[in-house]
């Protein structure tokens, strides 16, 4: 009688360089408790200098490995139908010098492209504007009015993105983790699009 074992495909994994990739790394697998270790065992996939840094599995490979080693089993798979693997490799130590020159240069963009802001919406004016009109006086630097701005201004930015340093302030994503989620999506769908040789066939193709 066959046995139905049920497979879900991670949507990403990361390994080391000449690494073995198992089915249960790259996939969580229901199945009874006589077949479920070996099954979870079953070598699929050895990294090598040739993949470089990403490997598309699709789930068809996945399935042609386990009924060649399991021939009674029916193998139902849920979920998405291609796994990407990242080859990680050492990180190298982050260089102070370089680390501050990154640094200065955003902080040198970022407040230019705050100051050109409110250069381009007459900020200075409105505030002399709001000033004279709650006070009644003409002052050419408020800086009762244009202190608090100014701290407002960068707690708002605190907020806006939801940590301080390393801290999280909130469980709720910032829209910058929310964009680069949306972005590693795209480049997932991309990367699983092109670099799974099964998802397209050209005509010169055996």
């Amino acid at each position: 009688m066959e046995k139905t074992v049920y497979i879900r495909l991670r949507h990403r994994l990361q390994v080391r360089p000449d690494g073995i990739i198992l089915l249960k790394d790259i996939a969580q697998v229901i199945a009874d408790e006589d077949i479920s270790e070996p099954l979870c065992k079953l070598a699929l996939y050895r990294v090598t200098d040739k993949d470089q840094n990403i490997v598309v599995i699709d789930v068809m490979k996945v399935i042609r490995a386990i009924t060649k080693t399991f021939p009674k089993l029916e193998v139902q798979s849920i979920g998405p139908a291609q796994a990407i693997v990242e080859v990680v490799t050492k990180k190298r130590k982050v260089s102070l010098p370089l680390f501050l020159l990154v640094w200065f240069l955003l902080f040198i963009g970022a407040a230019l492209a705050i100051m050109n802001f409110h250069e381009d919406v007459s900020m200075q004016a409105v505030q002399l504007r709001i000033y004279t009109i709650i006070t009644g006086e003409v002052d050419s630097k408020p800086l009762i009015f244009q202190i608090p701005y100014s701290i407002g201004l960068g707690l708002g930015m605190i907020i806006f993105f939801n940590h301080v340093f390393k801290k999280r302030l909130n469980e709720e994503p910032s829209p910058l983790e929310v964009e680069m989620f949306n972005y590693q999506l795209d480049l997932d769908n991309y990367v699983a699009l092109h670099e799974n040789k099964e998802s397209m066939k050209r005509i010169d193709d055996n």
